[in-house]
């Protein structure tokens, strides 16, 4: 079975309303085998065109548990937080074995 990632590009519109979301965030993460890889943190653009995104890139041990995860009623629950202090976009993708 391999791995599944969860990677975001967000940029905060409000970062007082989305330090909720991510203050709570972590532990519905840990409930589902997730284990942040890179949540924030200085990025350099090589290539392309800059932007104020933040990374973040959160490894599961499936794409089952990672779907899981998101669909979760936790996760539901403070998802609006992200979603309505933010902009941005966040994808599922299969790791490699």
């Amino acid at each position: 079975m391999s791995k599944a990632y969860v990677i975001g590009n967000i940029t905060i519109t409000n970062a007082d309303g989305y330090a909720h979301y991510s203050a709570r965030v972590p532990a519905v993460v840990a409930a589902f085998g997730g284990r942040y890889r890179v949540r924030g943190g200085i990025a350099t653009t090589l290539d392309g065109q800059a932007s104020d995104a933040r990374h973040v890139v959160i490894e599961f041990p499936s794409r089952e548990q990672a779907q899981a995860w998101y669909d979760s009623v936790d996760y539901q629950l403070i998802l609006p937080l992200r979603l309505n202090n933010s902009t941005g976009n966040v994808a599922l993708v299969d790791g490699m074995d």
